[in-house]
């Protein structure tokens, strides 16, 4: 039997093919009594839209529009050339992105950025960013002008945002706890914590999880309060140098984030390095050659290429309001040790940003 065509719908229902072309696209000015014939017609038929062939015939290009904070973390910049490599993949599928960075300690620029963004210009924007109430209120007014967005990395839950790319921060929180209270068996100390920020959801939800694994089988092990360093070497270097003189006690650091640079310049300045158990997140090049002389215990980490491909699948399903694979775009969680370090990548040349 030949597949059902839209000409078949448009008998099936009795309406015209503009008419039915206007309900595949959601778009208005048809009534809901003449949307459900043309959609009762569609299940009747078992017809099964072509996109890739609709879109072809109308020359239609997915332009999507990526925000990463503009840091020295190297994850972000992983995850930079991560994207630029599936977007020359995608553009085989008439798919485009943009990526542009904005200021980290200024939501109020990325809101404008936001807010900027022309609804027939963009089909969809990926967002890496703290969950503040401006940014909260951008992504709202974002979508109600109808362009979906996807949280990356870090999750945006209260944003209404349309879904989440990213490992579970929670369990990738627990599984720091048992590395932690297991290499530090038999040791009761303190835990000094480092994060770039407690508005990141991931931090907030990493630390959680780490807290409930140390305080439920890891007694003798006590963490201390959140540092924040918002990035800064050298605000790192100052905070965590008095957390380490005012702790005798100390038996393992755990950076929720980025700053493992400025932890082992600071840790090799006071003939430290090697004397904590210590856990972080991310494989970068930086965190690799710390696992490889044996300045970090383990990573807790996710591959940047699958957040990649998955943030522009994604997105193209949302700008199509078809479903998601959850299964292909869930990301696992990977621990990674000296010993079972995966080949290293090359390294990534300068990116633009815009």
């Amino acid at each position: 039997m030949t597949r059902p065509t839209v000409n078949d719908i448009a008998r099936e229902a009795g309406v015209s093919l503009a008419t039915v072309d206007r309900v595949l696209n959601a778009r208005p000015g048809v009534r809901e009594k003449t949307i459900s014939a043309v959609n009762d017609a569609i299940a009747r038929l078992g017809y099964v839209r072509d996109l890739a062939a609709a879109n072809l015939a109308r020359s239609r290009s997915y332009r999507m529009v990526v925000l990463l904070p503009a840091s020295d973390s190297q994850f972000v910049t992983t995850l930079a050339a991560a994207l630029d490599d599936a977007a020359a993949l995608a553009a085989a599928t008439r798919t485009e992105m943009r990526l542009l960075r904005y200021p980290p300690e200024d939501m109020h620029v990325l809101a404008s950025t936001l807010a900027a963004l022309d609804p027939d210009d963009v089909a969809g924007v990926g967002l890496m960013a703290p969950e503040t109430p401006v940014v909260r209120d951008a992504v709202r007014a974002l979508r109600a002008r109808g362009i979906p967005v996807v949280a990356l990395a870090s999750d945006l839950p209260n944003t209404a945002r349309d879904h989440f790319v990213g490992i579970d921060s929670h369990a990738a929180g627990r599984t720091a706890g048992v590395l932690m209270g297991r290499f530090c068996r038999g040791l009761t100390g303190s835990i000094l914590v480092l994060a770039d920020s407690m508005l990141l959801r991931d931090s907030i939800e990493r630390r959680r999880g780490f807290d409930e694994v140390i305080q439920t089988e890891f007694p003798a092990l006590t963490v201390l309060p959140t540092l924040e360093t918002h990035g800064a070497p050298d605000l790192l270097h100052r905070l965590a140098g008095d957390r380490l003189a005012a702790t005798p006690d100390l038996a393992g650091i755990y950076l929720l984030g980025s700053g493992h640079r400025a932890l082992a310049a600071l840790l090799r300045d006071r003939g430290l390095l090697g004397r904590f158990v210590v856990i972080g997140h991310e494989l970068t090049p930086h965190t690799r050659a710390a696992l490889m002389a044996g300045h970090l215990d383990a990573v807790i980490a996710q591959n940047p290429g699958h957040l990649a491909r998955s943030a522009l699948r994604v997105l193209r399903a949302k700008a199509d309001r078809q479903p998601i694979d959850e299964g292909q775009e869930r990301l696992r969680i990977e621990v990674v040790i000296r010993e079972n370090l995966p080949p290293e990548s090359p390294e990534p040349g300068p990116r633009s940003l815009s």
